[in-house]
């Protein structure tokens, strides 16, 4: 009687992957670099827009009460830029210029906010926004719609 060896009859497949050696180890291992360097690469992705929602928003906020302290029927009217700057800072931000002179027509303000976390140091450190606000009297004190 003569034995035969399993898988001497099979296809040519079957026989290649019987003769793999462990090729499929290194290539799993390739696929999940690739994996955590893109989850990397799309929380820095993420924190940059965060950064710059908080940017936008700390500088509105900003230049809003700028305008407002300009007028001294709003505000006490004597510091503009204090409040832009007390503003900014209870949303997380740091004036870099504010250009709102005490009774102005218009308060311009730009701030940065920091990013949080840079897990592949490809996000800039920090994120930058500017706005600007005015007050029109005309819509102030006009009746109706």
């Amino acid at each position: 009687m003569k034995v035969q060896q399993a898988g001497a009859g099979a296809s040519p497949a079957f026989r290649a992957l019987r003769t793999d050696c462990g090729f499929g180890s290194p290539i799993m291992l390739a696929l999940l670099a690739l994996t955590v360097l893109f989850s990397l690469a799309l929380a820095d992705a993420a924190n940059v827009l965060v950064s710059a929602s908080r940017a936008r928003a700390a500088a509105d906020a900003a230049a809003l009460a700028a305008a407002v302290e300009q007028w001294p029927f709003l505000g006490a009217g004597r510091d503009p830029a204090g409040a832009a700057e007390r503003t900014a800072s209870a949303n997380g931000a740091r004036i870099e210029s504010c250009d709102c002179p005490p009774g102005g027509a218009r308060a311009v303000v730009t701030v940065t906010v920091q990013t949080r976390i840079r897990m592949l140091r490809i996000a800039p450190p920090s994120i930058r926004a500017r706005a600007d606000a005015a007050v029109d009297p005309a819509k102030l004190f006009r009746h109706g719609p």
